[in-house]
């Protein structure tokens, strides 16, 4: 039944985001992606530190070890992205949805830069999975908040890759194709976390507390970045409100799951 849910967790923000990408015009995606990254991240910070790492320290590991771990963590996300190994896709706050500034892309390298989008995007979903498959093996109410948090933020990181990829000259068809596969690689992830960490649950506090390390350094380091512009009050009120929304799902999860746990 373990299996079945991570199988199920790992394809929820791909097709989630597909659907969105399939349904909404990119104009409107773009104006879409804005609200979600705000959401995404409360929902991340709310699960990461509210919930995975007490769960972690609860456990009877030294906590020394688990801030070690969390600052290796740290470090090793910041090092796959300056590979460009672990791009997220939603720096589209703002930008003409015909061209895409942040990434760069222009006609020579449009090409290029579409298919190391989707590397990236597939390297982040793998570990992704994995993540996913480390909390449903620890606890299953984790897992589901795991889930919930990571499904939040793939749906503006697809999109956002979607818009990528059309301005890199794909389809809008082919674009939801590679979207779609890329996705899939979360579920790889997941299913290889289930038969791999499973008989090492020793070592589960140290991967819940990686778990944490990604959630923080794509808020802090991802996210955060694309909300700290000049804007109206009006608009950085809505953007705290979409992230306190956050927040409180997390919180919301959390004592729904307790209750039936």
């Amino acid at each position: 039944m373990t299996l079945l849910y991570i199988v199920v967790a790992t394809l929820a923000g791909g097709l989630l985001s597909v659907l969105i990408a399939a349904a909404i015009n990119v104009v409107l995606l773009v104006r879409l992606v804005r609200s979600l990254v705000s959401l995404s991240t409360g929902i991340l910070l709310g699960t990461a530190l509210l919930q995975v790492l007490p769960e972690a320290f609860e456990s009877q590991v030294e906590p020394h070890a688990l801030f070690a771990t969390l600052l290796g963590g740290l470090m090793f996300f910041f090092l796959l992205e300056k590979a460009e190994l672990y791009r997220h896709g939603h720096h589209h706050e703002g930008d003409d949805p015909h061209h895409d500034h942040h990434h760069g892309f222009d006609a020579e390298q449009a090409g290029r830069g579409g298919w190391s989008v989707l590397v990236g995007d597939s390297i982040h979903n793998f570990c992704d999975g994995i993540i996913i498959a480390a909390a449903f093996l620890t606890d299953t109410r984790l897992g589901v908040a795991t889930a919930a948090a990571i499904v939040a933020h793939e749906i503006p990181q697809e999109v956002g890759d979607f818009i990528v990829l059309i301005n890199a000259g794909l389809s809008r068809t082919r674009a939801l194709f590679y979207n779609a596969l890329s996705g899939l690689a979360a579920v790889v992830g997941g299913v290889l976390g289930y038969f791999i960490v499973g008989p090492w649950k020793s070592l589960f506090p140290f991967l819940l507390v990686v778990a944490a390390s990604s959630f923080v350094y794509v808020a802090v380091a991802d996210l955060m970045p694309q909300l700290q512009r000049r804007l109206s009050w009006r608009d950085t009120a809505i953007q705290l409100g979409w992230m306190a929304a956050g927040l409180g799902l997390t919180v919301i999860i959390a004592r729904l799951l307790s209750h039936g746990h």
